[in-house]
């Protein structure tokens, strides 16, 4: 089957916004603090929730997650050790505003091209075409799966300030994901964290191969270049709590004004 389109912040409490989260199925693979986590994350990392913003009290919360009210404290008890959130006296739970890079939840969050100046840059992704059909030898040997196995492809484009300077090709196995939506508008932005809240999928581990490489017909297409141009090239496989290989990815950019950023303490 083949589906084409082929520090501190102020504290001051904003005016009210309409929610940005939604309810929880009870059905979901991961705990569903860690559904509570993703989206609060989500929130938090695209913007829709700012340095500064005041949450909501746990009980709303548990209410518009429809969830128990311990679910959310144990998901706001996580987020506050990890630096996105404050709890503060008479204030409630704030956003820091801080994005802790290191952390490997956050690794797969946080988009890898940063400004020159190495500040965090915000990016839209846009899925171009999800493709379903058998794998190819590089697939089967990257995923570590049978030769012409199912598998899902995916590929996507990063946006800064209204210029493509990043597109994702992205791999992985059909027997992990079934159910996967079909249409591109439909794919979470965050794909990482989708994978864990639907499927229980945790991203552990990463190995990387970056190089440097001539622009093909579709560097020059969609990011925009002239030939002949250089680009940047990642080759990924992002490994599960397991040690399974779990997606095989390429990554290939522009560092013009980008700098790419992979930082471990």
């Amino acid at each position: 089957m083949t589906l084409v389109n082929d520090k501190n912040q102020p504290t001051a409490k904003p005016k009210p916004t309409r929610s940005p989260i939604r309810r929880l199925s009870q059905q979901a693979a991961a705990p569903l603090y860690e559904g509570v986590k993703r989206q609060i994350s989500e929130a938090i990392l695209l913007g829709k929730w700012t340095p500064g913003t005041v949450l909501p009290g746990e009980v709303a919360l548990a209410q518009l997650f429809g969830v128990a009210v311990g679910t959310v404290r144990r998901a706001l008890m996580d987020l506050t050790a990890e630096g996105l959130l404050s709890r503060r006296r008479k204030t409630g739970t704030v956003v820091t505003g801080r994005t802790p890079h290191h952390s490997l939840r956050y690794f797969f969050q946080y988009f890898r091209l940063h400004g020159l100046d190495g500040a965090l840059v915000r990016s839209v992704a846009r899925v171009l075409a999800l493709t379903i059909g058998p794998a190819t030898e590089e697939e089967s040997t990257a995923l570590a799966i049978e030769p012409a196995a199912p598998v899902l492809r995916l590929h996507r484009t990063r946006e800064v300030a209204g210029r493509v300077v990043m597109h994702d090709r992205f791999t992985l196995p059909g027997a992990r994901i079934p159910d996967f939506p079909q249409k591109p508008d439909q794919v979470p932005e965050l794909l990482y964290l989708f994978l864990l809240e639907r499927y229980g999928i945790r991203i552990s581990a990463v190995r990387e191969q970056v190089s440097a490489e001539l622009a093909d017909t579709d560097d020059l297409t969609l990011l925009g270049l002239s030939a002949p141009a250089a680009v940047l090239k990642i080759e990924e496989v992002a490994y599960d709590q397991s040690g399974e290989a779990t997606i095989f990815a390429i990554h290939r950019a522009v560092t013009a004004d980008h700098r790419y950023v992979n930082e471990i303490r």
